[in-house]
């Protein structure tokens, strides 16, 4: 898990810290993440995530507010807080 993380998902594994393990709002951003890796498989997240992510370094902004600028992550967390557009689990 990744230092200042509350969770990780890589493929359908979903790894969340026992502090944070009750925290629906982030389980909602987490199974985001596991449609977004259903939708563009494995090789494909990781390629548009992290180009997203250097990207962002190559504008300037700093690790943590780069992070937040990825679109896979502004998409989970979009969707995270909204829960009634959540997707299935099925």
């Amino acid at each position: 898990m990744p230092r200042g993380a509350a969770a990780i998902t890589i493929g359908p594994v979903v790894s969340i810290r026992r502090r944070s393990s009750d925290d629906p709002h982030l389980l909602d951003h987490e199974r985001e993440h596991v449609r977004q890796y259903r939708e563009l498989g494995l090789i494909g997240f990781g390629v548009v995530y992290l180009a997203d992510y250097l990207g962002q370094r190559l504008r300037g902004w700093p690790h943590w507010p780069a992070y937040r600028r990825i679109g896979l992550e502004v998409e989970a967390e979009w969707r995270a807080r909204r829960p009634d557009l959540a997707p299935d689990d099925g």
